[in-house]
């Protein structure tokens, strides 16, 4: 259906009272709200071609679906009736991974500019100095080098030139850069030792001295804050704030992929007062350094709280833990080495990144998990992390069945045919953010080659495998689906799943691992309804299942398939309910950076 249509036809004015003339006695057989004269996409079993084009639903549950006729006998004298108007309805759309705590604050204390640039980045660096007092931290988040123009960190000298006087910190996750006064006011020097070996203090291999380039060594920075403290009351703004952005894409349900106890008593506030629009399954934080005793034992004090037998709108499904660096940054732990590199500023040529935790460990840390019910993650990027995290899981199942736990690889972005065959077996989950191949793609080409990526995000051998893939963002930073650092527009994430073209590129990147429509949109329902435990009761339109239902402008089974990223949300509803609903086409997110 065209927007102009909706420009002149007004959608929800179409919302009509029938009443039969008789007294209608209360019963399940009629509806509370009837949807017809569409297009449902069921996802139900293996998606057709032969879909219906109505849905009944009552008590928040999915009472029928079917064609026009047999449901709309299912009316009653209170029902409300939409007339689709030949629009398409899908199931409510599911996020695998998104940390909605931090990404709703980032912006809290001032507007973030796009940094697309090195010179974008010391613009910004020069202005937080000008409205800083000398000696305040200057600290720049998740601008990844893979995005910027020249492909590189800032170096020390240049962040020394754009604030001579405030220790800065350009931190993209594990890895970072700082200038030379964040490396004196933290007691980083030449003779520096931290003590930890799974951190690297860069150093000029001619003077000795720090480069400024820290490796999962951000823990050494003597950093203070500078930024304004949001109250408990701003903090559930925020947040209420970023849900009901993610409601605007039709977004009903997440996991939340590093969730501390914090973040989860916030979300217990927001569902008491019924404020809490998304569905959340949560993977509770895990350190991944000290005492292999203490790190079990904080597993096992998880699989104890109460929130683990939550119900279908809050629960804790399992752990979240780092296993290695990233492919953003140049540490994500790989079985070959990285090579030397001026993107990412890699001296050493037997290089193969940074794996945070050792055999000896991760298994006792995964076996408890099992043992505690708890579906286990780590973040994983590198194959020598995917790989180190199956043999783990493969190790425990030898005496402890792991799969009804649904064990899981989270980012899980270089594979291998091993690796594949490995999972499915084992019953694994993949949790892959198909963003970053749009995003990253031309700088991993530039720095692998076509060849070393023949297994970089595999959907189509990880689908015809059998291993359950869900499509998330890893939305850390920002509210707005295409605006936000990882964009968490899932129309977005169908596209570059289906055509595999990273930006700037004009061919697709190993094409025979692209997704079919169908499978992409899986991604986003049912398989993600999987990774949170619900898939009898979300992810597909059937009977019995909860209404949670998106009404969209047009069928992302047969529209241009460069239009699928424009895709508009017209309603969403959760559990039969109006969570977000669009008043014109010139209200949709802004299209900024859509394909």
């Amino acid at each position: 259906m065209s927007r102009c249509r909706f420009r002149y036809l007004s959608f929800f004015c179409c919302v009509i009272l029938f009443s039969t003339g008789e007294s209608v006695q209360a019963s399940p057989l009629h509806a509370e709200l009837i949807l017809h004269g569409g297009n449902v996409i069921t996802v139900e079993g293996e998606i057709t071609t032969a879909r219906p084009s109505a849905v009944a639903v009552a008590e928040g549950l999915i009472l029928a679906v079917g064609d026009d006729q047999s449901i709309l006998k299912l009316r009653g004298e209170h029902t409300e009736v939409i007339d689709l108007q030949g629009a398409t309805v899908l199931p409510g759309l599911i996020d695998s991974h998104t940390h909605p705590i931090s990404a709703s604050l980032h912006e809290f204390d001032h507007p973030i500019p796009d940094m697309k640039n090195i010179s974008d980045v010391l613009d910004y660096v020069r202005n937080r100095a000008e409205v800083l007092e000398d000696g305040e931290w200057i600290v720049v988040q998740q601008v990844f080098i893979t995005r910027l123009a020249e492909r590189r960190y800032p170096t020390k000298a240049e962040l020394d030139n754009a604030a001579p006087h405030n220790p800065v910190h350009f931190s993209t996750g594990p890895d970072s850069s700082v200038n030379s006064l964040a490396l004196t006011l933290s007691g980083i020097d030449r003779d520096f030792q931290s003590g930890d070996p799974s951190a690297t203090i860069e150093k000029n291999p001619t003077t000795g001295e720090p480069t400024g380039i820290l490796r999962n060594a951000s823990k050494f920075l003597k950093r203070t804050g500078t930024q304004k403290v949001p109250s408990p009351e701003e903090r559930d703004t925020r947040l209420i704030e970023l849900f009901a952005d993610y409601n605007s894409v039709g977004i009903t349900g997440i996991c939340d992929r590093n969730a501390g106890l914090a973040a989860m008593e916030q979300y217990q506030r927001l569902l008491a007062a019924e404020r809490l629009h998304v569905r959340i399954a949560a993977s509770r934080s895990v350190g991944n350094s000290g005492p292999v005793e203490l790190l079990v034992e904080s597993i096992r004090a998880i699989g104890r709280e109460p929130l683990v037998a939550g119900g279908p709108m809050l629960r804790i499904v399992g752990i979240k833990c780092f296993l290695d660096g990233g492919m953003l940054t140049g540490s994500a732990a790989m079985r070959e080495p990285w090579g030397i590199s001026s993107i990412y500023s890699i001296s050493d040529p037997a290089y193969r990144g940074m794996l945070y935790i050792q055999p000896d460990v991760l298994v006792p840390m995964v076996k408890a998990a099992v043992e505690s019910r708890l579906q286990f993650t780590a973040h994983s990027v590198g194959d020598g992390a995917v790989h180190a995290l199956l043999s783990a899981y493969e190790e425990v199942n030898q005496s402890l069945s792991v799969a009804h736990t649904r064990p899981c690889l989270t980012h899980s972005n270089f594979m291998s045919h091993e690796s594949i065959a490995q999972a499915a077996r084992l019953g694994v989950l993949a949790d892959i953010q198909p963003a970053w191949l749009w995003l990253d793609g031309q700088t991993l080409l530039l720095q692998f080659g076509e060849a070393r990526l023949r297994y970089f995000q595999p959907l189509q051998s990880l689908f015809e495998a059998g291993v359950t893939v869900g499509g998330g963002s890893d939305h850390m930073q920002k509210i707005g689906s295409l605006r936000s650092v990882n964009p968490y527009n899932p129309f977005l994430g169908m596209w570059i799943a289906i055509t595999r073209t990273p930006q700037g590129q004009t061919t697709a990147l190993h094409p025979e691992e692209s997704l079919s429509r169908a499978a992409a949109l899986r991604l986003y329902t049912i398989n993600n309804a999987r990774f949170m435990f619900l898939e009898n009761t979300i992810g597909s339109i059937e009977k019995g299942k909860f209404a949670d239902l998106v009404i969209v402008d047009r069928d992302p089974l047969t529209c241009p398939i460069d239009d699928l990223p424009k895709t508009q949300v017209l309603t969403t509803f959760l559990a039969g309910k109006v969570v977000y609903q669009i008043t014109s086409p010139l209200d949709a997110s802004d299209e900024t950076g859509v394909p």
